[in-house]
């Protein structure tokens, strides 16, 4: 095999690991979804301390009273949290009124999971925009 044909195999290998993991990125995403978005009841006021398992980095006490930390605990949750998180930390009602805003905070995947499951967090960031 020449070195060209090396490179572009060697290529086409990276591109398919790379792929197979942004699935896999994506799947984990989907799989912690709420089958809708009634399932989150979280606080809509108050402080919010959340589980090392989810705030294993920087704060973990969050003031739904401060717009700053009310967004950091909604971008926080959306990436680390688990199934059950979700419905504990988040609330449907400030999930959609920060969407607009938080929709360009948090990575790709997880707002493409987000949007693609639920139609109004979507319509909402297509009206923002």
């Amino acid at each position: 095999m020449t070195a060209r044909a090396q490179s572009a195999a060697s290529r086409s290998d990276l591109t398919g690991a790379y792929a197979e993991d942004l699935a896999l990125y994506r799947e984990k995403f989907q799989r912690r979804l709420p089958a809708a978005l009634e399932e989150l009841q979280g606080p809509t006021c108050g402080v919010v301390k959340l589980p090392l398992h989810v705030a294993w980095s920087g704060l973990t006490s969050y003031d739904l009273g401060n717009p700053r930390q009310r967004m950091g605990l909604y971008r926080t949750v959306l990436h680390e949290g688990l199934h059950e998180d979700l419905s504990r930390y988040l609330n449907q009602d400030l999930l959609l009124e920060l969407w607009p805003t938080l929709r360009r905070l948090v990575g790709r995947t997880v707002r493409t999971v987000w949007e693609d499951a639920f139609p109004a967090l979507a319509a909402r960031g297509q009206a923002a925009a």
